[in-house]
């Protein structure tokens, strides 16, 4: 796998879903207990792909897959649980707060977030935001907003 190193240390060139799968993995690899991670990003853009490679990361052999319909999926297996939600179709933040989203947050494991920026304002301080956007025949790009806090 080739991951390019861009002139700004947070921004990557992902050429194919291979590498994005890849970036999640050493993502997930560097991430403890009570880490939150924001992937943002238009339909298509490979956030479901980082997912699996945060998941992988982590030890988890599990069968990843979009929470669209389901809103949150639970990977148990590997050194953390894994709770991976889509907001893609949540309509308000009451419905993110009644699905239990602060008991997620007070678990000891890595929470995903997919569609974050729909309800920015409910992600927790220390929150690691990363932007998807397609970039054509170069894949896709990644970028950390403002580095790891």
């Amino acid at each position: 796998m080739r991951i390019e190193k861009q002139e700004d240390e947070h921004l990557k060139r992902l050429l194919t879903p291979e590498e994005t799968f890849e970036w999640g993995r050493v993502l997930g690899e560097g991430l403890g207990a009570g880490a939150v991670v924001a992937l943002c990003g238009d339909l298509g853009a490979g956030k479901t792909q980082a997912s699996k490679g945060i998941v992988s990361g982590l030890g988890s052999g599990e069968v990843v897959s979009s929470p669209t319909f389901g809103l949150v999926h639970e990977y148990v297996e590997g050194r953390l649980p894994v709770f991976h939600f889509d907001w893609y179709r949540m309509e308000t933040e009451v419905e993110v707060l009644n699905m239990g989203w602060d008991d997620y947050l007070d678990e000891k494991g890595v929470v995903i977030v997919e569609w974050a920026d729909r309800f920015p304002h409910l992600m927790p301080e220390g929150t690691r935001w990363f932007y998807l956007e397609h970039a054509g025949e170069e894949g896709r790009r990644v970028m950390e907003e403002g580095g790891a806090r």
